[in-house]
């Protein structure tokens, strides 16, 4: 009997499997990597990761406290692995046998003329019936052959992307904050910059009109020198639009109203650390980069659901069973007589498809190479990151440096001219011209200093971040 019984179900199996072919197979090599950055340093600097932020900056600390309790971005994020998790739940329940209840009052009426009418003496039809019934009911995929394994392994994988791109998420989130009260800072020092300078094109105004007044200078000295005081002012003026859009960029960020982001902001900041960059190689950057690891939980993912729609080839078995209670008459229907039930086992094989699940074995196929195309991307896309990252922070060190330089230099050569003019050694215009290149190098000592910061911030980024319980900003 078993024999008589197996061999037609593996009939049905070696038929199944013929309505499509095997999944092709896909090449998926790991990238080759570099074993070193080319603009890393050269030698361990001792700093961490989380150094290359502005954690000492009271509005960055508290900026980001408030974002991550708030922040549109991250509930958007949230969302998403509630949704991945509640699919991989899904998932994962579809594996278990499903048990169900039902119950049941069903009344009939017949037409006795469909018995006939010679019926024997003594028997009579009753035209109305009532049933009640109840049932419990029960059914389970074997999965004997891993489709829904597959497809819950597929749902884990997304439920672990979802959770690592909220990680790239909260990173983007603290980079853009992290920037902003940078470009704050830099205004700050900018319009601290234009206002010495504002000071000493006024002294030099106000000299030049001395001296016109004492008949020593003619007056278009002066005209010049105050020419000079009102271009700084304008550039001092247009510093607020900067700001205007800085505080609204903080907004959406962190969701805070306006007000509260501007208190905020107008705390008192240390000077910037500015330590230099850390040391880590390419392997390492792969396992700290979120969107790398998302890329190569999508692409376990991918290779999943091609399992799973290869798996549809074979045959489905299915055990179901009901228990139940049938009566034809409410008070009878707790009786011992009225247990009802049935036990059954099913087998659903594809044999004739037309190539329905060829077609999706193939379109899976193809999304497990979109998917390593995508993990390649990320690859190659994390590794210039770095390498742009570390060039950065070199080059806007060097120009700092520069900067900081040329400015000691103007100034002296400011002060020297001032001197020799007062003396009556050197024409006005000799004056002006050394103010000016002055004035223009303080404000770039000050742009460069906000370049240094912002630098390490894309490292930052570059380099995957912090881990999320690393600092008092993350919790």
């Amino acid at each position: 009997m078993t024999v008589r019984l197996a061999l037609p179900m593996l009939a049905v199996a070696a038929l199944s499997a013929c309505v499509a072919g095997p999944p092709p197979e896909i090449d998926t090599t790991p990238p080759p990597l570099p074993l070193e950055f080319a603009f890393a340093p050269d030698a361990a600097t001792g700093s961490a990761v989380a150094s290359l932020l502005p954690t000492g900056d009271p509005a960055f600390q508290d900026l980001a406290t408030l974002a991550l309790q708030d922040a549109p971005t991250l509930a958007q994020a949230a969302a998403r692995i509630e949704q991945a998790r509640a699919r991989a739940a899904g998932a994962g329940a579809n594996r278990l046998p499903n048990i169900g209840a039902n119950a049941s009052v069903t009344g009939t009426r017949t037409n006795p003329a469909q018995f006939g009418t010679n019926l024997p003496p003594g028997i009579s039809i009753d035209t109305e019936q009532v049933f009640y019934g109840a049932n419990l009911t029960a059914s389970w995929d074997l999965d004997l052959f891993g489709r829904l394994r597959a497809q819950e392994r597929a749902a884990l994988a997304r439920l672990g992307a979802a959770t690592v791109e909220a990680t790239a998420v909260r990173n983007a989130l603290l980079a853009e904050i992290a920037g902003s009260v940078i470009d704050w800072r830099t205004l700050a020092a900018r319009q601290d910059a234009l206002e010495q300078d504002l000071k000493a094109a006024a002294s030099l105004a106000r000299l030049a009109g001395t001296r016109e007044r004492a008949g020593l200078s003619p007056g278009f000295d002066r005209v010049r020198a105050e020419s000079v005081a009102e271009a700084t002012r304008s550039r001092i003026a247009a510093l607020a639009t900067d700001r205007a859009r800085i505080a609204g960029r903080l907004v959406a960020l962190t969701g805070q109203p306006a007000q509260k982001v501007l208190d905020l902001l107008r705390q008192t900041a240390p000077d910037p650390a500015q330590p230099p960059a850390p040391m880590t190689l390419p392997s390492q950057l792969l396992a700290n980069r979120p969107d790398v690891v998302a890329a190569a939980a999508n692409l376990e993912a991918a290779d999943a659901d091609l399992a799973a729609s290869a798996a549809r080839r074979f045959p489905q078995f299915t055990l179901s069973a009901a228990l139940g209670l049938l009566a034809f008459d409410l008070g009878d229907l707790f009786d011992e007589d009225s247990i009802v039930g049935n036990v059954s086992g099913g087998l659903v094989a594809p044999l004739l498809d037309f190539g329905r699940i060829q077609a999706e074995i193939d379109a899976s196929a193809a999304g497990k190479q979109l998917a390593f195309a995508n993990y390649r991307n990320a690859v190659f896309t994390a590794l210039g990151d770095a390498e742009a990252g570390y060039g950065l922070v070199a080059a806007a060190d060097r120009q700092l440096a520069a900067a900081s330089r040329e400015f000691a230099s103007a100034e002296r050569a400011a002060d020297l001219a001032d001197t020799r003019y007062q003396a009556g050694l050197s024409d006005f215009l000799t004056v002006l011209e050394a103010r000016r290149a002055a004035d223009a190098s303080g404000e770039r000592v000050a742009i460069a200093r906000g370049q240094a910061e912002r630098a390490r911030v894309v490292l930052w980024q570059a380099l995957g971040g912090d881990q999320p319980t690393s600092r008092s900003t993350s919790q």
